[in-house]
């Protein structure tokens, strides 16, 4: 008798906290991504026009947390750490982070740190391929390639809410009270106007078929770039971006279309418009049991607001071969060709590119790569 009672008791004790953590779940997954790649510069004035080396390609670890809250009612929160695998930079939690509220009624609210607006390309061929062919590499850029729309990144404080899926239609909404960095609103000097982000992403997508729309509009905090002006400070850099962006299916066939217009805007008297930028890409991609062909084309037309002839074209291929679900191997190549004041480089040139090398006005960076991608 007492041997069963005790038998209950250990069993009691060995429950509790199953039943606590049933209540949640954690999921791990990321992926492993890397390159080894030729960089290369045509028309340069540098000593060296070329050399090899080891990139990351934005490796990650993602902690996903759920707890059902009934009623359809979820907890959700993200922690997505990188890393990178070619100098050991230290694990940082630089990615999507967030905290909020899923529903199956009334879909999905968190508040964190997103990717929102410059990723709406349609083109897949850094799935598998180098992240540095990436047809953002003109369409998230203006002003002949020197200024990021959206930061070419996350974007900070934002408030992000998806609307449930109505027959393949869903909506994003977010707004940002800060999009570049912390708050800095309240100053013991002078006044500095608040800044803010603004972004509306409405999607259509069938079996075979996707097209959407992405809004962007941003102003940044403080930014002074002359002396206070009726006590708030003059700003610079004040954004608004427009995409629309689609794709076909035809079996493993696919084609796309994206067309981006973005405009910078100085609030400083008799600046107004610094860059008023039109582009568009057209990717392509075949895929057959194991095997993938990526491409795209892409054009940024000269900036109206300039005076330089700043427009560049640039053309990616790549071919992937996948080993299993999880693990692909591709070869790479794009190739970035500026007119002679364009100064746009390869996507994530300074963020993971070799030695961080960055080319000059005129100047046509090309790479060769091979990357391997192991996701778990």
């Amino acid at each position: 008798m007492k041997k069963k009672l005790l038998a209950v008791a250990v069993a009691g004790v060995l429950a509790a906290p199953v039943a606590a953590f049933a209540q949640s779940s954690v999921t791990i997954s990321g992926v492993f991504k890397g390159s080894f790649e030729s960089l290369s510069f045509g028309q340069s004035t540098k000593g060296q026009t070329s050399q090899t080396g080891v990139t990351d390609d934005s490796s990650a670890v993602r902690f996903n947390v759920r707890e059902d809250l009934g009623g359809g009612l979820a907890a959700i929160a993200q922690v997505d750490m990188r890393f990178t695998i070619d100098n050991h930079a230290a694990l940082s939690a630089a990615g999507n982070n967030h905290i909020g509220l899923v529903s199956k009624n009334w879909g999905q609210i968190f508040i964190g740190r997103q990717d929102i607006h410059y990723g709406n390309r349609e083109s897949e061929l850094t799935v598998h391929g180098s992240l540095r062919a990436d047809s953002a590499a003109l369409l998230a850029f203006a002003g002949g390639g020197g200024t990021a729309i959206a930061g070419a990144t996350r974007t900070a404080n934002v408030v992000h809410y998806t609307t449930p899926n109505w027959s393949g239609f869903t909506t994003i909404v977010a707004y940002s009270s800060n999009p570049t960095a912390a708050e800095a609103d309240i100053t013991a000097g002078a006044a500095v106007r608040k800044g803010s982000a603004f972004h509306i992403n409405p999607n259509l997508a069938g079996k075979d078929f996707k097209v959407g729309y992405s809004y962007w509009k941003s102003k940044n905090d403080a930014n002074a770039t002359t002396a206070s002006v009726t006590g708030i400070t003059a700003v610079a850099g004040d954004q608004r971006g427009d995409r629309l962006y689609g794709s076909y299916r035809w079996g493993g066939l696919m084609l796309g279309l994206a067309w981006d217009k973005s405009t910078i805007t100085n609030n400083v008297a008799g600046t107004g418009k610094v860059s008023d930028r039109g582009a568009w890409s057209l990717p392509v991609q075949y895929v057959w049991g194991n095997h993938g062909v990526y491409g795209h084309y892409t054009k940024a037309r000269d900036d109206k607001s300039t005076a330089a002839q700043d427009g560049a074209k640039m053309f990616a291929l790549s071919y992937a071969h996948t080993l299993s679900k999880r693990t692909s191997v591709a070869l790479t190549h794009a190739k970035i060709t500026n007119d002679v004041g364009a100064n746009y480089q390869l996507f994530t040139n300074t963020a993971f590119g070799v030695a961080n090398v960055v080319g000059v006005a005129g100047e046509d960076p090309k790479i060769w790569s091979v990357t391997m991608r192991h996701t778990f």
